[in-house]
C-alpha cells in the first residue's frame, strides 16, 4: 500500500487533535461573558470528549458494516457542517450565543466520533502486518502534533480574528481532508460477519487479547493529560514562569512525537516485542511521576521527557497490538472501543490526581499515579490472546 494512500488518515488524526485542543484551549479567554461561568465553561470543555465516548463505539461497528471510507469521509463532512453552522449563525463577537456553541461542540464531538476511528481502522486495513506498527506510529504523530500546536495555533486566530474566525478554520481545514481523503483513500469493502449478540461483544471487550492493550492505552492517556495539566503547577511551585512551564509541556509532547514512529519502526524490524514494549512504557510513564514528585526543575524537564518516550512507545504499540489480534471484520468495532478507554483515562487521570491533591498533595497524586502505571504495566505486560 502506497504511504501517500495514508496521509489524508493522519490529516484525519491531526483534525480530531487539533479540533479537541485548539478550541478548548480558547474558551476561557475569548474574552466575552460566556466564558466567565466555570460551569458553562466546564460543559463546553466536556461536550466533545463526551460525545466521543458515548459514540465512537457505535460509529466502529457502523464502520465495519457498510465499509470506514464513508465514515470517514462523511465524519468530515458533518464535522465542516458543525464547525461552518457556528461561523453562519453565531454573531461577530462569539460566545455570547452560547446555544450555538454547545451545539458547535456536540456536532463536533459526534463528527469525531465517526471518522476517528474510522481513520485507524484504515490505516490497519490498509497496512500490511509487517508496517503496522510504523502506520500507527506516524498517524499517532500527526495526532500529537494537532494536541501540540493546537491551543498554540487556535489562540493565535482567536486574537486576530475572535472565536468565530477558529471555527471557521475548522471547517475549511475538515473540508479539505474530507475531499482529500475521497479523492486518494481507497474503498475498502466490509467483510462478511457472523452474527455478534450483545453478550458476544462483552466477552469479545473482556477478553484479555483486548483488554491488556487497551488497558496501556487507557493509562498511557492518562500520564499525557496529567502531564499536560499538572506538570505546569509544578513549574510554577519551583518559581518558573508560563513561558518554561509551556516549554516543559512541550518537552513531553515533543518527545511523545519523535518516540511513536521510532517504536512503530522497532516493532514492524522485530526488535522490541509488543508485550514488553507497553509495560517499559508504562513503567517509563511511572518512573516520570515519581521524578515529577521531586522539588527541581531538573526533575520537571527529565519527568517530561521520561512521560513523553513512554507514552511514545504506548500509543502505536497498542493500537498494533490490538488490529493484529483483531479480525478485520471487526476492525471498526475494536478501534472505536479502544478510542473509548483513551478518552476514559483523558477524563480519568487528572480527575484522580486533582481529587488527591486537594485531600493530601500534589506529590501524593504523582505517586498515586505512578503505582498505578506500575500496576497497568505488570498488566499489560502479561501474554494474551484474543478470543476469535
Amino acid at each position: 500500500m502506497s504511504r501517500a494512500r495514508l496521509r489524508p488518515l493522519y490529516a484525519a488524526g491531526f483534525t480530531t487533535a487539533f479540533g479537541a485542543h485548539g478550541i478548548a484551549a480558547s474558551l476561557g479567554v475569548a474574552g466575552d461573558d460566556a466564558g466567565a461561568s466555570l460551569l458553562r465553561l466546564g460543559l463546553l470543555l466536556a461536550l466533545y470528549d463526551g460525545a466521543e465516548v458515548v459514540l465512537k463505539p457505535a460509529f466502529g461497528t457502523l464502520a465495519d458494516r457498510i465499509g470506514p471510507r464513508p465514515v470517514l469521509v462523511g465524519g468530515l463532512v458533518a464535522f465542516v457542517l458543525a464547525s461552518g453552522g457556528y461561523v453562519v449563525a453565531a454573531r461577530s463577537h462569539g460566545l455570547a450565543d452560547t446555544g450555538w456553541l454547545l451545539a458547535a461542540r456536540l456536532g463536533q464531538g459526534a463528527a469525531a466520533s465517526a471518522f476517528s476511528p474510522a481513520a485507524s481502522a484504515l490505516v490497519a486495513r490498509l497496512t500490511p502486518e509487517t508496517a503496522r506498527g510504523r502506520a500507527f506510529g506516524s498517524y499517532g504523530f500527526y495526532k500529537s502534533v494537532g494536541y501540540t500546536i493546537g491551543p498554540f495555533l487556535g489562540g493565535a486566530v482567536v486574537a486576530a480574528g475572535g472565536l468565530r474566525s477558529l471555527f471557521a478554520v475548522m471547517a475549511v481545514l475538515a473540508a479539505a481532508v474530507a475531499c482529500w481523503a475521497a479523492l486518494t483513500v481507497p474503498r475498502v469493502p466490509p467483510l462478511p460477519r457472523t452474527r455478534q449478540t450483545v453478550g458476544d461483544l462483552i466477552r469479545r471487550i473482556a477478553d484479555p487479547g483486548f483488554l491488556r492493550p487497551m488497558t496501556a492505552l487507557a493509562a498511557g492517556t492518562a500520564a499525557l493529560s496529567v502531564g499536560v495539566g499538572f506538570l505546569p503547577v509544578s513549574g510554577r511551585a519551583d518559581g518558573l514562569g508560563p513561558i518554561a512551564t509551556g516549554a516543559a509541556v512541550s518537552v513531553l509532547a515533543a518527545c511523545s512525537a519523535v518516540a511513536q514512529p521510532l517504536a512503530g519502526r522497532a516493532l514492524d524490524a522485530r526488535r522490541i516485542s509488543p508485550v514488553r514494549g507497553l509495560a517499559t512504557g508504562l513503567l517509563l510513564c511511572a518512573a516520570a511521576f515519581v521524578l515529577a514528585a521531586v522539588p527541581g526543575v531538573v526533575p520537571l524537564v527529565l519527568a517530561a521527557a521520561t512521560a513523553g518516550a513512554g507514552i511514545g512507545l504506548v500509543t502505536p504499540l497498542g493500537f498494533a497490538v490490538l488490529a493484529e489480534a483483531t479480525p478485520p471484520e471487526r476492525m471498526g468495532q475494536t478501534m472505536g472501543s479502544a478510542e473509548v478507554g483513551r478518552e476514559i483515562g483523558d477524563a480519568g487521570g487528572p480527575l484522580l490526581v486533582g481529587a488527591v491533591a486537594t485531600a493530601l498533595s500534589l506529590t501524593s497524586g504523582y505517586l498515586l499515579l505512578a503505582g498505578l502505571l506500575a500496576g497497568a504495566a505488570a498488566y499489560a505486560g502479561r501474554r494474551g490472546r484474543w478470543a476469535a
